[in-house]
């Protein structure tokens, strides 16, 4: 006897092309930040990384007689790839070109390309470029906001692991000699906290060029909710689990102990924002179930917070969010989804109802 049910088949509108567009269109207004605080330099980077991924993209399309060029992908992943760098110097163009070669060719490509890589391809693009060219990427600029004509400055997140290496004991943004603006300056005193906190979350403060306002970052990440392109899970978790973190034994490098430690200053600075809203929720390289996500999140949060505060980096964002992506598919075997059209056999139901 043969039972016939309904196929449950499922078709979405969104497409591919148009997902990896509003995902450009969500990082546009941090990027454009990066290129109006850290000047043509900081364009120069992202034009680069972008060109480079095109040209990757097409060069291998050719050879393997695939037009890939139309779903948007290389373009976002450029994109990632210069938001993730310093505003380097127009002579050091070879690092950006690099990092996003790499992303294409050697993490997306050799994989079997889109949808088949097995770690975030621009997240592996600039960790290869930093660990290649470690001096170049660890240089970094101060805003326009400050001076005219930038130049090189500690960010929030290295000058607080040299206050921390050098044993100082204390809040961590008490222990910085980082300039602030006014406005910082002045809510800082109506509110009680970090004029650290303050300007990394507008924007004032030395860092990559797409990371430095986590206001931005949070206004694009909101719209991708808002699309459905993304899940509130991972960033909510990833974000929530660090701070969480941070508070409990933050304080503890800077001997204040247990439940010392500052909140808005390490989850406004460095690539937090950036990579919670835009590279841990990559479809390809995250789990795929509700579970598999908070799973993974937590994970991201705990790596990120141990790889900042007890490792030698002062970030700890991409390492973090890589190491989970190697996880996944540990995660997808273990938190499986239900099959659309499964049906429990009749034995098993029988079963279940003698029991009850």
């Amino acid at each position: 006897m043969m039972t016939v049910r309904t196929s449950p088949h499922i078709h979405g509108s969104l497409r591919t092309d148009k997902a990896m567009f509003l995902v450009a269109i969500a990082l546009l207004p941090a990027a454009l930040w990066g290129v109006w605080s850290f000047g043509l330099r900081a364009l120069f980077v992202l034009i680069v990384s972008i060109a480079s991924a095109l040209l990757t993209e097409y060069l291998l399309g050719k050879v393997s007689k695939e037009f890939t060029l139309r779903d948007g992908s290389a373009i976002v992943t450029g994109l990632l790839v210069g938001m993730n760098m310093p505003p380097l110097e127009f002579h050091q163009f070879y690092i950006p070109l690099i990092a996003s070669a790499f992303a294409i060719g050697v993490v997306k490509w050799t994989f079997g390309g889109l949808g088949c890589n097995w770690m975030n391809p621009a997240l592996a693009g600039r960790v290869f470029v930093f660990f290649s060219f470690t001096a170049q990427m660890s240089t970094f600029r101060t805003p326009r906001v400050f001076l005219t004509d930038a130049v090189t400055s500690a960010t929030p997140l290295s000058a607080m692991k040299t206050a921390m290496s050098a044993g100082g004991a204390g809040r961590s943004s008490d222990l910085l000699t980082l300039p602030v603006t006014d406005f910082a300056a002045s809510v800082s005193d109506k509110l009680g906290i970090s004029p650290y906190a303050v300007d990394a979350f507008f924007g004032n403060v030395g860092g990559c060029i797409g990371e430095v306002s986590a206001l931005l970052l949070l206004v694009g990440g909101i719209f991708l909710l808002c699309m459905k392109i993304i899940t509130w899970r991972i960033p909510v978790v990833y974000i929530g689990s660090f701070a969480i973190l941070s508070w409990i034994f933050g304080g503890i490098p800077y001997g204040l102990g247990a439940f010392h430690g500052e909140i808005l200053l390490p989850v406004f600075s460095g690539g937090l924002m950036l990579g919670a809203f835009f590279m841990a929720t990559d479809w390809v390289t995250t789990p795929t179930t509700p579970k598999g996500e908070i799973i993974f999140a937590l994970g991201c949060g705990f790596f990120t917070f141990l790889i900042r505060y007890f490792g030698s980096l002062p970030e700890g964002v991409s390492l973090a969010i890589i190491l989970m992506n190697i996880i996944t598919p540990t995660i997808e075997r273990f938190v499986k989804t239900k099959h659309f059209g499964y049906v429990k056999p009749v034995r098993e139901k029988k079963a279940k109802e003698a029991k009850a």
